[in-house]
C-alpha cells in the first residue's frame, strides 16, 4: 500500500475532524471534488458553502453534486464569489462554528479559454478569514500547486504565512512527497486549537 495522494490526505484529515450536521466551506470549488466530499461528510443536516469566481466551475460542481451526492445535494450552497469573500458569504452566526475550510489552489482543470488562477493577494486574506470562521478544533486544508506560472510564488507565500501562525493557537503540518520535483503539489493543514 502506498501513501495517500495529497488530495486524498486532505480528504482524510477533514473526514476525521468534521462531524455530521456541521457547516464547512469549500473556498475554491473548481470541479466540485472537495465540495462533494464535504457534502458527504456533513450529510443532509449539515451545510457546505462553496465559493468560486468562475461560473463554469460552479456549473460543473453542481452537476457533480446533483449526480453523485444523493440526499446531500440540498446541503450545498454555491456562490459566485472569490474565496476572500468567505466571511461575507457565511451568515454571521456561523462565524467561529465552521468545522473545516478546504482550499485547492491553482486553476480549474479542463477550463477553456484564458487560464484563471488563484493569487496571493486574495489567497492570504481568504486564509485569514478561514481561521476566523473556524471553530476550536476546526481544520483548514490548503493544497498548493507550485508547478504553474505564479504557483510557486503563491505556494511560498502561503508557506511563509503558515510558518508564522502562533503555535499556542494553531498546529500546522505539511504533507509532501520529498522525492518528487519541487513543482509537485503538496498540502498544508492547519488545526485551530
Amino acid at each position: 500500500m502506498g501513501f495517500l495522494s495529497v488530495l486524498s490526505m486532505a480528504h482524510a484529515l477533514v473526514e476525521d475532524r468534521v462531524r455530521k450536521g456541521e457547516t464547512v466551506v469549500d473556498a475554491t470549488v473548481g470541479n466540485g471534488v472537495d465540495t462533494l466530499r464535504l457534502a458527504r461528510v456533513v450529510g443532509s443536516q449539515g451545510r457546505v458553502y462553496g465559493l468560486d469566481i468562475q461560473q463554469a466551475a460552479l456549473d460543473a460542481a453542481r452537476r457533480r453534486i446533483d449526480a453523485e451526492s444523493g440526499d446531500n445535494a440540498g446541503s450545498v450552497e454555491l456562490t459566485l464569489r472569490g474565496h476572500e469573500a468567505m466571511e461575507a458569504v457565511l451568515p454571521p452566526p456561523l462565524h467561529g462554528t465552521v468545522g473545516a475550510v478546504m482550499f485547492n489552489l491553482g486553476y480549474l482543470p479542463g477550463a477553456e479559454g484564458e487560464l484563471v488562477v488563484t493569487h496571493v493577494d486574495t489567497t492570504l486574506p481568504a486564509l485569514e478569514a478561514a481561521l476566523r470562521v473556524l471553530r476550536p478544533g476546526g481544520l483548514v486544508t490548503v493544497v498548493l500547486y507550485p508547478g504553474h506560472e505564479g504557483g510557486d510564488v503563491e505556494a511560498n507565500a502561503v508557506e511563509s504565512w503558515a510558518k508564522e501562525l502562533p503555535q499556542v493557537q494553531y498546529q500546522v503540518m505539511m504533507y509532501r512527497f520529498m522525492n518528487r520535483k519541487t513543482s509537485a503539489p503538496y498540502l498544508i493543514a492547519i488545526d485551530k486549537r
